[in-house]
């Protein structure tokens, strides 16, 4: 592997007295990030020569914080980015946030509420200058959090969905769409949020478990000699608007009332009945009541039949305009008269009490959304779905992993027309003004309006303006310098929940624009057709059972309290541990604790090597390298590669798990042992102790550089900490990525020198814990057949970390062990007259002789037996043949080294 060494500043690297005793990532986080942004290290040039790579952050609304699905969106967002800027990319990671109009707006009205006043109170120019003043004093907490989790975005280019430039760019789409036909004013069924008093989108509605009733009521006769009908409904005050009851078309039961009436218990007209196909016929009685204006369902079946769609709610949820009793009512409150007034007539045929149900429910305010018949601002979709999935059928945009396609197809090609119009103050306002005869005229950006005209005065849906996200921000319309280098985007990162309402408009907006731009020879057509080429969906941030996060639960964690009590790598690395394409993560504090000690581990390792003189450098040929030198090396070029393919997959949770473990497992737990003894010149008898040593300092020094660089985009602090010092270079953010060096061939001989060490050094240590031989205590060994197994080069290695000296004159074996060995096996003879417990070791042989005696007899007896002999394999006997040898020699071997310790073997069959 090769790299540049970026030790300009110190190439003889740093004293390990330069960094604290202990990692204390509380006490240099903060003033790190604050110099890599002073710096201008995240500042990106758009007439830079390097090739481009572009994110643009899911911009989180202004009135929240960063829970714990920001956190690990921005951790692997950051980890894109600050590994391709260390591959020589020009990275430009542009953050920003979301007016989010119907959160903010809340927030402001609480506040009046507070005062004792409404909106309407103090008008609408007021009303928008109160929440600009809110924004100005209160949204800035995310950009703080961001900071404190190391996010290295560009913050001179920080967007808010708001800014002057951005609200051109709506003004200047929705004009587009809307003189091409593909916006348009509709009467249709909405999300209605009474609280509120608007239109809320999908995605702003949440279904709950609710305990209801479920009331079967008739139509028609109450004799059952005469036409009547059963239905059931969850909300019986609905039937004061309902305008047909449906059937389906094939159900014998209701064929002679099809095409009938039934008059309304409480309205003065009559229920026709309907055929459709929609009806299931095995739910309930087979019959359902259509109310069109209040029910998604009913409102398709009442355009396909021309149904009356009569609205019989007012804007907050009261009935009105049916000429009831019932007008005025809430609509709980009616509820329960309707239902009483049914029983008076005597409709009432059953009560289910309580019937559990899902409900949708408002995000924002909590109460049960009301499906509203409404008019509103729509966008026809069915081009612009069609183009979104054409874009990924063709590959122009992939999606990673590949599993998630099936969801996106099945969303564009069946999307319904999207309502744009929200019924609030705080956002993009609709660019369509009203003559005073009825004349309609959408004004575009710089256009004036005709006088006397009055503006729409509802604003455009949040998803709107964050649906032009990824270009807006860059200055479309405008044709600008970083329009031209970084659009389109290089990937965007989110979470597969939001696939729909957010990805799937930026696809659409995105391919709009490229074509009406590459028709008119605009801004976008020449650079592509696609908003970004890759869509990474990663899962939902579990707790550590499984459960979503929640704060009716009470299970969700603060990503800013990890970050306090653990480091900000320590909730990163926790996160982009567990991600991995479409796949959810489960964390707790357990997991968190794990990565603090990882880092803990990693800055130990580091304070160490530099202690023993490690520095980077250029390396000695490889045959004057130690077999664990070499094994190093070769272990650090398989990992890197691995890595290197693991992000390019976007599996983040691979790569973090490769990189643990050849931190702890291999460097930290194998090889800087090793390297202690070839410090030490306890070595392999060449005569070039000194030399040696040096070699392992610069082995060491390069394989830390590599592995903090491979790290540093996963866990930027510490790896920071620890480089500087090591290299004495200026900055990991802008130090190069390791590369391979293609020629340099790996080395198969020292792998397996060192498999064969570790396992030798494994079972000594197994061996001394069994007879519990203190793990500090030195017991005299012979080494049997080393030079058989090639193991003569590490035998001062084997000695010194398993804790066994030298058999000198006079050495007597009380025990004795065999580890067998790629090349041969390996007797350990050890003399531990003076530390083990001889009763102990008796027993130890007995139980062994034991299990050797009964594989000798399984295995004797399977080759005795002619039927298993003429009907298996020949390689499966022939493996059994080896394992009864095997188990023969064991028994010779422990009855003679029981026999050496006065204990009668036990017999067994031979």
């Amino acid at each position: 592997m090769t790299r540049e060494p970026d030790t300009a500043a110190n190439p003889g690297g740093g004293p390990a007295d330069s960094l604290a005793k202990s990692w204390e990532p509380g006490a240099v986080e903060s003033a790190l990030y604050q110099g890599w942004v002073d710096a201008g290290y995240f500042t990106a040039d758009p007439h830079s020569d390097k090739p481009p790579f572009s994110i643009v952050l899911p911009p989180p609304n202004v009135t929240g914080s960063l829970h714990m699905g920001h956190a690990l969106d921005h951790t692997l967002m950051d980890a894109l980015a600050r590994r391709r800027r260390m591959q020589g990319y020009e990275v430009l990671w542009l953050p920003g946030m979301d007016h989010a109009g119907i959160a903010t707006q809340s927030v402001v009205e609480k506040q009046l509420a507070g005062e004792g006043l409404t909106r309407d109170d103090i008008g609408r120019e007021a009303f928008i200058e109160r929440v600009w003043k809110w924004k100005a004093e209160s949204g800035g907490t995310i950009g703080g959090q961001m900071r404190k989790l190391g996010d290295g975005v560009d913050w001179s280019r920080e967007r808010f969905t708001l800014d002057d430039a951005l609200a051109r760019a709506v003004q200047t789409i929705f004009k587009r769409l809307y003189d091409d036909g593909l916006i348009y004013r509709a009467e249709r069924l909405v999300n209605w949020s009474p609280v509120l008093q608007t239109a809320i989108s999908d995605i702003e509605v949440k279904y709950e478990d609710v305990e209801g009733e479920l009331v079967s009521f008739r139509y028609g006769s109450l004799d059952d000699a005469e036409p009547h009908i059963v239905v059931a409904t969850t909300r019986v005050e609905t039937m004061l608007g309902d305008t047909a009851i449906a059937v389906h078309p094939d159900d014998d039961r209701y064929r002679d009332l099809v095409g009938t009436a039934l008059p309304h218990p409480f309205l003065d007209r009559t229920i026709p009945v309907i055929a459709d196909a929609h009806v299931d016929p095995e739910f309930g009685t087979g019959a359902v009541k259509i109310t069109p204006a209040h029910d998604p369902n009913d409102f398709e079946m009442g355009v396909r039949h021309a149904l009356p769609m009569p609205s019989i709610m007012s804007k907050t949820a009261e009935i009105e305009n049916t000429g009831t009793r019932f007008d005025g009512m809430d609509r709980f409150t009616a509820r329960v008269r309707v239902r009483e007034a049914l029983a008076e007539q005597g409709r009432i045929v059953e009560e289910k009490r309580p019937y559990l149900h899902s409900v949708g429910h408002s995000e924002r305010s909590g109460e049960p959304i009301e499906p509203r018949l409404s008019m509103q601002w729509w966008v026809r979709v069915e081009s612009l779905a069609k183009a979104s999935g054409d874009a990924v059928r063709a590959g122009d945009t992939v999606i990673h992993p590949a599993s998630q396609e099936p969801r996106w197809f099945a969303w564009v090609d069946d999307m319904h027309d999207w309502c744009i119009s929200r019924q609030l103050w705080w956002g993009h306002r609709i660019p369509v003004w009203y003559g005073p005869e009825g004349q309609t005229v959408c004004v575009g950006p710089g256009d004036t309006p005709p006088e006397g005209y009055v503006q729409d005065p509802d604003v455009l849906d949040t998803w709107f303006s964050s649906a032009l996200w990824p270009f807006s921000t860059m200055g479309w319309p405008d044709a600008t310098d970083d329009l031209a280098k970084f659009y389109p985007t290089s990937v965007l990162v989110t979470g597969y929940d939001i696939l729909f309402f957010w990805v799937a408009r930026m696809m659409m907006f995105g391919t709009y624009v490229a074509r009406e731009d590459a028709g008119d020879g605009g801004v976008l057509g020449p650079r592509g057709q696609v908003p970004f080429q890759d869509v990474f969906l990663h899962g939902l941030v579990r707790d550590e059972h499984g459960r979503k996060m929640s704060k009716s639960r009470g299970n969700g964690i603060d990503p800013l309290d990890w970050v306090e009590r653990f480091g900000a790598d320590a909730l990163r690395f926790t996160l982009a541990r567990g991600a991995n394409p479409g796949s959810d993560l489960s964390v707790g504090e357990g997991n968190a604790q794990s990565s603090r000690n990882f880092a803990n581990k990693l800055f130990n390792a580091t304070r160490f090597a530099l202690m023993n003189g490690a520095k980077p450098g250029g390396l000695p040929p490889r045959d004057r390298l130690t077999a664990a030198d070499r094994w190093i090396l070769d272990r650090l070029e398989q990992v890197r590669a691995g890595v290197d393919e693991s992000y390019e997959r976007y599996e983040f949770g691979k790569a973090a798990e490769a990189l643990y473990h050849f931190a702890w497992d291999e460097v930290c737990d194998w090889y800087l042992e090793l390297a202690k003894v070839q410090f030490a010149g306890e070595g392999d008898g060449s005569g070039e102790t000194g030399f040696r040593a040096e070699a392992t300092r610069t082995v060491l020094g390069t394989v830390l550089d590599a592995l903090l660089r491979m790290l540093h985009p996963m866990i930027p602090f510490v790896t920071e900490t620890l480089w500087k010092v090591l290299t004495g270079g200026e900055s990991l953010v802008i130090a190069s990525w390791p590369v391979a060096d293609a020629d340099t061939a790996a080395d198969p001989e020292a792998a397996r020198q060192v498999a064969d060490t570790q396992k030798l050094i494994t079972e000594i240590r197994r061996f001394r814990s069994d007879q519990g031989v203190k793990p500090s205590q030195r017991v005299p060994a012979r080494l049997g057949a080393l030079e058989d197994a090639g193991l003569v080069p590490l035998e001062g290695a084997v000695r010194s970390l398993a804790r066994v000296t030298a058999a000198e004159a006079g050495f007597t074996a009380t025990a004795s062990i065999e580890v067998r060995l790629s090349a041969a096996t390996v007797v350990v003879d050890l003399d531990t007259s003076s530390t083990v417990d001889l009763e102990a070791e008796k027993r130890r042989l007995t139980k062994d002789l034991a299990a050797a005696h009964k594989e000798l007899a399984g295995t004797t007896a399977k080759l005795g037996n002619e039927a298993f002999l003429g009907k298996a394999p020949e390689q499966v006997v022939e493996k059994i043949r080896g394992r009864r040898d095997v188990a023969a020699a064991d028994v010779d071997r422990l009855e003679a080294r029981l026999a050496e310790l006065g204990q009668p073997a036990e017999g067994g069959a031979r």
